[in-house]
């Protein structure tokens, strides 16, 4: 083989690596595996969801969507001062990249999003770490990012 084709192939393989490895890399954190999750919250609950509220901000990067779901509490797994039948407002947030240049590394926030009625297993945070940094104003943080677990009914 010629040298000059071995560098060819070099140069073609960095510039494939380059392109590749230099592209789509948001840095979205990983699911956690329920024990995980569990071992996080202060509270897990059972509950059905009977409303969803959304509130959307748009920069010049990033929309955002902060919401707070309603929602009836069926039993309580872990945690204090929650009991059947209450309702509770969970906050959790997402996100989308709207600017024309590349995305920078980040989470883009809770994935498996509730919609009313449906019935789901979801792990809080109250006054504690909730995955993305401390609470401490008593609000119900859904605990980063995958907090929320589908349920067969």
């Amino acid at each position: 083989m010629k040298t000059s084709s071995i560098g060819l192939r070099i140069a073609l393989l960095s510039l494939f690596l380059l392109l590749t490895l230099g592209t789509g890399a948001y840095g979205e954190r990983v699911d956690m595996p329920p024990t995980w999750l569990k071992d996080t919250a202060t509270h897990v609950i059972i509950g059905t969801v009977t409303a969803v509220y959304e509130s959307k901000v748009d920069d010049k990067e990033w929309s955002t969507t902060r919401c707070v779901a309603e929602v009836r509490i069926k039993t309580t797994e872990k945690g204090e001062g929650l009991k059947s039948n209450d309702l509770v407002y969970v906050r959790y947030w997402h996100r989308r990249w709207i600017s024309a240049s590349p995305p920078r590394p980040g989470t883009n926030g809770h994935r498996g999003l509730p919609s009313p009625g449906q019935t789901l297993r979801i792990y809080l945070a109250r006054n504690a770490y909730n995955g993305a940094g401390p609470s401490s104003d008593g609000g119900f943080d859904v605990v980063f990012a995958n907090g929320f677990e589908k349920l067969n009914e």
